[in-house]
């Protein structure tokens, strides 16, 4: 406990090497390290009881430090739904977005990696925070990697999508240089959170960055691409899409020698491709990614030694009082089971949540809808007791799927200057995480009438609920290998 209690302690401070390491070694019978050999052991794991939410105070009427939140889970605790413990950030401003882990799955049988760690970036800062979990209930912060450092070092900002590797370094994907600018890269810490350099070794071919994920069986990396960091804090402007200054092509990279070797580009059909994701089963090449402003979905796979993509839904748009042109779906997020069986994805203007059926990757059916807010003023699926709460502020954006793939967990926040210019009263009223039961048989979902957390009603102020993780990992940051 006194290791435990030091690292704890140790808030924003540099640490030793091989602390980690030892710490791991010692500690791994308390803290939440599971990781799993196969998917279809995670999906038989118990279910999950906590979930960890990055709560964002950035662009709110009352401004205050970012935090990451824990919310009980479990329907058997007294305090089910509710907001358990909050981590705050030292710092004002940081819009703590996307997170992950220092170890998942593809560690998994090397005693020496335990899931223990969250790295947990600021978009908007360039700052990486390190949050020790040991206490699976209340992470406590012990290190800040200074955006000076990372741009120093490697000329990187904007820090987004966080996996672990299998070697036991940890890598993000950044979205701009020190200026801001395109196409940025990809950033690699050590076991120990000290910089290690960039990944990739050229930047020929990119233009912009955003999501990632990793095959090491097929050798490969796909990435996607959003803006560059300067674009995109504003807020949205047409003007830009005009101009190209956002990404329409997703990259496939050589795993072993970090070099880009194919792009797709999507055209006009497929503007801003965002999350991407792999199928979980390590043997299998296809996958999905998520075009927002022309909301559409395309398929991914290889055949004949190269990859191939191709449009396999399209969410049409709609018109709509006062906008210039008909209102996009605007996919934002996507989430497959971790038996690849179903699809999930989120219409943050349009406010429908979507689940289809992809044993045919190339032809999925849809077999659920609910919606959950949005601009387009569609009557949300609530019972009573969760309409009596009041309306939604936004629309259903970032999704994350318990391991047995039965319930859904969803948050309306997307970015805070965007959502200030869509969705203006979460700047004052704060968000919400809802939870979607989901029918694995025959498809299907409803919301949970018992199920709200309203982060508007936080001590501290509204905040913004955005990205989701459980402590024994979760369908989007784990990855076999």
């Amino acid at each position: 406990m006194q290791r435990r209690e030091f690292l704890a302690s140790a808030a924003a401070a540099t640490i030793a090497p091989g602390l980690l390491a030892r710490a791991r070694a010692a500690d791994d019978a308390d803290c939440c390290e599971t990781t799993y050999a196969t998917p279809a052991d995670a999906m038989a794991s118990p279910p999950e009881t906590l979930l960890y939410v990055t709560a964002v105070r950035t662009g709110m009427k009352q401004e205050g430090p970012d935090y990451l939140a824990t919310v009980d889970v479990d329907p058997k605790s007294k305090t089910y739904g509710q907001v358990v413990h909050r981590a705050e950030m030292p710092h004002v401003g940081d819009e703590l977005h996307h997170f992950g882990w220092n170890a998942c799955s593809s560690c998994h049988g090397d005693p020496e990696k335990s899931r223990r760690y969250i790295v947990l970036p600021g978009l908007n800062s360039g700052r990486i925070y390190i949050l020790d979990a040991a206490d699976a209930r209340a992470p406590k912060l012990i290190k800040s990697i200074e955006p000076g450092e990372i741009v120093a070092k490697t000329n990187l900002s904007a820090p987004h999508t966080v996996h672990c590797l299998p070697d036991g370094r940890i890598m993000l994907s950044m979205l701009g240089d020190r200026d801001g600018n395109g196409p940025g890269g990809f950033l690699l810490l050590t076991q120990e959170f000290e910089i290690d350099g960039r990944w990739e070794r050229g930047q020929e071919g990119m233009q912009f960055n955003y999501d990632f994920w990793y095959q090491p069986r097929h050798n490969a990396m796909i990435s996607s691409e959003w803006a560059a960091p300067k674009t995109v804090r504003p807020g949205f402007d047409l003007k830009d899409v005009e101009a190209g200054n956002y990404g329409q092509r997703i990259h496939f990279w050589d795993w072993t020698t970090h070099e880009l070797t194919q792009t797709i580009d999507l055209g006009a059909a497929g503007l801003i491709p965002l999350e991407v994701r792999f199928h979980h089963n390590p043997d299998s090449t296809h996958g999905f990614v998520g075009a927002a402003l022309s909301s559409t979905m395309w398929h991914w796979h290889k055949a004949d030694d190269r990859w191939q993509a191709e449009q396999v839904i399209a969410v049409e748009g709609v018109e709509a009082e006062g906008w210039p042109f008909p209102v996009p779906g605007l996919i934002t997020d996507l989430v497959l089971s971790l038996d690849d069986r179903w699809l999930y994805f989120s219409n943050w203007l349009h406010g429908d949540l979507r689940q289809y059926d992809v044993s045919d990757p190339a032809h999925p059916k849809l077999t659920g809808q609910v919606w959950l807010g949005g601009v387009l003023g569609h009557k949300p699926d609530l019972a009573d007791s969760l309409i009596a709460k009041g309306p939604l502020t936004g629309g259903p954006q970032m999704l994350q799927l318990s391991l047995d793939g039965k319930r859904l967990y969803v948050t309306n926040s997307l970015y805070s200057s965007w959502d200030n210019q869509f969705y203006p009263g979460m700047a004052e009223k704060g968000s919400s995480l809802l939870q979607i039961d989901c029918d694995t048989d025959a498809g299907g979902m409803t919301v949970n009438p018992a199920f709200f957390v309203d982060f508007g009603a936080e001590p501290a102020g509204p905040a913004r609920a955005h990205e989701m993780r459980f402590p024994g990992g979760d369908s989007t940051s784990d990855i076999w290998v």
